[in-house]
């Protein structure tokens, strides 16, 4: 985590296409991950989004949930969004359920996309409107 703090300090300074922030404990702020909008365009008002949480020792304890539900609060409310769209690879149950809690709907599959350890996965594609988020 310490090369990703040092590369977000680096890093050029938001833009409206591209919106990084990390994810800290709220207890010790402690950089745990980092979660982005990108692709976003005023003239279609969609963005990307991307959440990474490193910290193994994190998962499962909301800190996802809370930083996908920040990060789509400040897109439709700041940036006025329409809508954010994201993917999810198939066998990834626990961020599947993150997406979902906040809204998130499956809106089709693309297959065989991602590659791991010689293997194959499809993606789900979803997508949360405005007035969907919870």
């Amino acid at each position: 985590m310490e090369r990703v703090r040092t590369w977000l300090e680096e890093r050029p300074r938001n833009t409206y296409g591209d919106v990084l922030l990390g994810v800290e404990t709220l207890a010790d702020n402690t950089l745990i991950g980092l979660v982005t909008l990108h692709d976003a365009e005023p003239e279609t008002g969609i963005a990307q989004l991307d959440v990474y949480l490193g910290e193994k020792a994190s998962w499962g304890r909301g800190y996802a949930t809370d930083a996908v539900r920040t990060i789509c609060r400040y897109g439709f409310e700041d940036m006025r969004l329409h809508k954010i769209t994201l993917t999810v690879v198939t066998e990834n149950h626990s961020a599947r359920r993150v997406y979902e809690k906040a809204g998130f709907v499956e809106e089709g599959r693309l297959r065989q996309v991602f590659r791991r350890d010689g293997r194959w996965y499809d993606k789900f594609t979803m997508g949360l409107l405005a007035d969907e988020l919870r």
